[in-house]
């Protein structure tokens, strides 16, 4: 069934077909819609879960890590600087191995305060453990939520499903709703491997030695250092899970693409283009027109952020002549990171320096400011040239001081 719906009412769908057993939110502009659907779904009887409204964004996850830990598919959402409240729980979730979902409505990071789009509220979190989805459309918003749900549970890793907002979030937008049965066959009931049990009572995540020790039972347990290499290496392993999710999805829905990164005009490609979320649709136009005037440019949009595929990133970047990274957020003091990502797999993965392409970093649009496509298309023109990466510092479009 396709209908004409915000990006925040998919993410909604997305949930309810998942059929999320918790639910914990907290308001926060643009994500509140999300939230609000989801508890108008169950208060009219569509959705069989529970809806606990909590007083701020940090109780919402520390709900969702209670509810996980019993057992049950648990969700949550939130934004900006919601998303900073909850960091300690972050952090937690991730080391507990919950398989929760939360979709981040990318907003920019007070102080000072503003309530418009940019990547910083997500990018920040890119060192906690959970896996990061970018969606760049609709379509991508809700079967990405889906796929969310069978990656965290497949891997036992939280992930983060991260669109643009009002961009997405509140823009009205077709797309297909798959079919309850159809979503029932991808994604079973959750069966935990271990939940808490009255019956059983136990505790979980207590203080951890630096060293090994026994277990209760006497087994050698991991001390810490081992668990956080298990998260790490088990990170790593979502990778090729993801592509395995995939498959699923386009075994069950007959559609399905690219787990990773969405490549647009990039097969003969002298200059490629890279971001993340809708950014790369807009970058689309000014690749045609490149292309109309003789230029090959392509563009690429990343949807795994975390963990970085960075071996299939490389190669898919290997055979151009220059890479041009456009990013919403900043790495205050050096570069955005996605930049510094693709500079890294590319060192790694392509040999020597003479074979890599240049890479060229522009950071724009924090705080919602405009992205224009003149600007764009000025930025690719003077970077798509043999000398297009000369010089390594970070360039702004869009600063105005007078």
């Amino acid at each position: 069934m396709q209908i004409i719906e915000t990006g925040n009412v998919a993410a909604a769908l997305g949930v309810k077909l998942a059929r999320a057993q918790v639910i914990a939110a907290y308001p926060i502009t643009p994500q509140t819609p999300l939230t609000e659907k989801l508890s108008e779904f169950i208060e009219s009887g569509e959705m069989q879960a529970e809806y606990v409204p909590v007083e701020s964004e940090h109780s919402a996850l520390a709900v969702c890590i209670a509810a996980s830990s019993a057992g049950a598919r648990s969700f949550t959402a939130t934004s900006a600087n919601g998303l900073l409240y909850m960091h300690e729980q972050i952090h937690w979730a991730a080391g507990a191995r919950l398989p929760l979902v939360m979709c981040v409505v990318n907003r920019g990071v007070g102080a000072p305060w503003t309530i418009w789009n940019d990547h910083q509220d997500s990018i920040s979190q890119r060192d906690t453990g959970w896996i990061q989805i970018y969606a760049n459309d609709h379509q991508q918003i809700i079967d990405s939520v889906i796929k969310a749900f069978a990656l965290a549970e497949e891997v036992m890793i939280p992930v983060m499903v991260c669109y643009d907002g009002y961009i997405l979030s509140h823009t009205h937008m077709p797309f297909d709703v798959p079919e309850e049965r159809l979503v029932d066959e991808f994604l079973p009931p959750y069966l935990p491997p271990y939940s808490l049990d009255p019956a059983d009572p136990a505790n979980l995540n207590t203080v951890t030695m630096p060293d090994v020790r026994p277990d209760v039972r006497g087994d050698t347990a991991p001390g810490y250092m081992e668990i956080r290499y298990l998260l790490h290496k088990d990170m790593l392993e979502a990778i090729p899970a993801f592509e395995r999710v995939e498959e699923r999805f386009r075994s069950v829905f007959g559609r399905g693409s690219n787990p990773y990164i969405e490549p647009y005009r990039c097969e003969d490609a002298d200059y490629i283009a890279v971001a993340l979320g809708s950014l790369s649709y807009h970058l689309r136009d000014v690749v045609d027109t490149l292309r109309n005037e003789g230029v090959r440019a392509g563009v690429m949009s990343v949807h795994l952020y975390r963990p970085f595929p960075d071996e299939l990133i490389a190669r898919a970047l290997s055979g151009c002549s220059g890479v041009v990274v456009f990013e919403k957020a900043l790495s205050y003091g050096y570069q955005g990171a996605l930049c510094s990502d693709i500079k890294s797999a590319l060192y790694r993965h392509t040999g020597e320096p003479g074979g890599r392409p240049f890479v060229v970093n522009y950071i724009l649009g924090l705080g919602g400011r405009e992205i224009t496509t003149p600007d764009l298309l000025d930025a690719m023109r003077s970077s798509c040239s043999p000398d297009g990466g000369s010089g390594d510092e970070t360039r702004w479009i869009g600063l105005r001081f007078s």
